[in-house]
């Protein structure tokens, strides 16, 4: 599966904690398979003003 948002291919992220179960990308064990992220959008203050713009829906 290649992520089309960032060219990355789809591989497991070490060190990568995600919960979000209804995203295509999600692997068990709160795993990644994106390849690589983009998390945004750019200059925040918090962790709650970001996200991880590699989303996508199943």
């Amino acid at each position: 599966m290649e992520n089309s948002k960032n060219g990355c291919g789809a591989k497991k992220i070490q060190g990568i904690k995600c919960e979000v179960t209804n995203c295509v990308y999600h692997a068990p064990e709160h795993g990644c398979n994106a390849g690589c992220i983009t998390v945004g959008p750019g200059p925040c203050s918090a962790c709650s003003d970001t996200n991880c713009s590699t989303f996508k829906a199943k």
